[in-house]
């Protein structure tokens, strides 16, 4: 089980990385992966399991690839309040 949520949190943390390195709201992600920002949200904080699909979906969407997505990685750290702009 701790590898399990392990990976759901290297998960979380390179996708909010390379979104944020390609300045990048969660809605825009979502819309670009064809996901819904609610999924967007919920993988970020590595609360739920994402389908392979998925993750294909949002590592093409962050000009990854599906591997680097889960590699290890530690948690970018949040920003409180609302975005700027």
């Amino acid at each position: 089980m701790v590898a399990k949520r392990q990976t759901l949190g290297f998960l979380a943390a390179n996708v909010r990385r390379l979104r944020l390195k390609h300045d990048l709201t969660q809605a825009q992600l979502a819309e670009q992966a064809d996901i819904s920002p609610i999924h967007v949200q919920r993988i970020e904080r590595g609360i739920v399991d994402a389908r392979v699909s998925t993750i294909v979906a949002l590592a093409d969407a962050l000009a990854t690839t599906p591997d680097k997505l889960l590699r290890p990685a530690r948690a970018v750290e949040r920003r409180v309040g609302r975005p700027k702009g």
